[in-house]
């Protein structure tokens, strides 16, 4: 299973009362998926009107259909990064000494 980035924007003239208005399901469709651990962390920038939902999947596809599972969805457009965490201190990836001779 991979990680990704969704960043979910909300497309310009959105009605944000009608947003606002469907935050008790978002938040509880994002609870089931994080229990079912297809979502980690969930970021908002509200004054950029962005979104970032950590996912895991196997492939970008399904990574997208995971965020449109979300009520919000329908007012996202939508772009998906695959992520990976930098390697740790010493961590043969990132130390070019270790395997040195």
């Amino acid at each position: 299973m991979a990680t990704f980035m969704v960043t979910c924007t909300f497309r310009e003239g959105t009605d944000m009362t009608e947003v606002f208005a469907t935050i008790e399901e978002e938040q509880a469709q994002a609870a089931a998926l994080v229990a079912e651990g297809r979502v980690g962390s969930i970021y908002l920038a509200l004054a950029r009107g962005t979104v970032f939902i950590e996912t895991f999947a196997e492939d970008p596809q399904e990574a997208v259909a995971t965020v449109k599972t979300l009520p919000m969805a329908t007012w996202w457009d939508l772009d998906v990064f695959a992520v990976t965490a930098p390697p740790e201190a010493g961590d043969a990836a990132g130390d070019p000494s270790v395997g040195a001779s």
